[in-house]
């Protein structure tokens, strides 16, 4: 089945097709896609899909609401590289709290090379759950990802050692509080180790290798199971780079902020030939959410941690079709 879009606004059928092919690229819980899309002809609304949340690790839609602002940021700067400027109206109406954004595409303006070198690492950014190779990421590479958290009003903590040993202790602690957790069990294992073909959740094909007792921060098997143990001397890098990025705020208008936050910071790093990855479970548990906000000095709201660093090839995970996540003016055509 082939599907017909129209224009919205200043954008022509084909871009307003790559930019919410663009939005779809987001990274999102368990590569739950909790988003829709209902297109006018003048806007682009951004709604949060609350029927794909995770209930039990996500039980007041935090990551699903940073999963979305990510994708609001990927929109943008899609918009941005098609040469038009994107008024974007975050939480406009009150009275319908899942819709998280609206933006209009407005008037036409050339793209800077910096936006359309961010608009050209949405396609290519992964999350990478494979070991690292050892080298450091640069001084300068560090603060080009601080900086790009503070465009977007989040703000990057980098971890010196005794905070990553610290926080060694509140990831494994956060893990096995999860695994005790039958419920939460169950949810991991419907959204993980997915067969080929499956359009959402984490394929196989998409874990790391099977963990191992000396690894510190990467604990997490989702591979359903499958994964293989390392080959020998392929341990994970010793020295990574642990980002915590939080917010000033933790009201759901500073989580859509962050969202965008963490995307800009994760396509920065993705032009740069950075990989990264995500340490949630400590920000899933809300006592070792407690404790990492002390850790990073009371003021800031953590809102997710980040390894980053430079990684081998991974293939990128699956994507829903626009047919199911885009309402509007967008309508199937049977006559392809």
């Amino acid at each position: 089945m082939n599907t017909t879009i129209t224009p919205v606004g200043s954008l022509t059928s084909d871009e307003v097709r790559d930019v919410l092919v663009a939005a779809t690229a987001a990274p999102s819980l368990h590569n739950s896609q909790p988003w829709r899309f209902h297109c006018t002809p003048s806007a682009i609304e951004l709604h949060a899909d609350t029927s794909r949340a995770m209930d039990v690790a996500d039980p007041d839609h935090r990551e699903l609401v940073l999963a979305c602002g990510a994708a609001l940021l990927n929109l943008r700067l899609a918009v941005r590289a098609s040469g038009t400027t994107p008024d974007v109206r975050p939480l406009p109406d009150q009275a319908r709290p899942d819709l998280l954004a609206v933006v209009r595409p407005a008037a036409r303006r050339p793209a800077t090379p910096a936006e359309r070198e961010l608009a050209a690492a949405i396609p290519r950014r992964r999350t990478n759950r494979k070991p690292f190779h050892h080298d450091p990421v640069p001084t300068a590479l560090q603060a080009s990802l601080r900086q790009a958290a503070e465009v977007e009003r989040g703000w990057l903590a980098v971890l010196d050692p005794p905070q990553r040993q610290a926080l060694c202790e509140l990831s494994r602690r956060a893990h096995q509080a999860q695994l005790a957790d039958p419920d939460f069990v169950a949810e991991w294992q419907r959204w993980t180790g997915r067969a080929e073909g499956l359009r959402e959740g984490v394929p196989a094909r998409s874990s790391g290798p099977t963990p191992e007792p000396q690894d510190e921060f990467v604990l997490r098997d989702f591979s359903g199971g499958t994964a293989r143990t390392r080959v020998a001397g392929k341990d994970f890098e010793p020295e990574p780079l642990i980002c915590v990025l939080g917010s000033f705020q933790d009201s759901r208008h500073a989580q859509l902020q962050a969202g965008m936050a963490m995307q800009r910071v994760l396509l920065t790093a993705t032009a740069n030939g950075l990989a990264s990855s995500f340490l949630s479970q400590v920000v899933e548990v809300p006592a070792t959410r407690r404790e990492l906000r002390e850790l990073i000095g009371g003021g800031l709201w953590p809102q997710i941690v980040l390894r980053v660093g430079y990684g081998s090839p991974v293939p990128a995970t699956p994507r829903r079709p626009l047919e199911e996540v885009v309402t509007g003016e967008l309508a199937p055509n049977h006559s392809g």
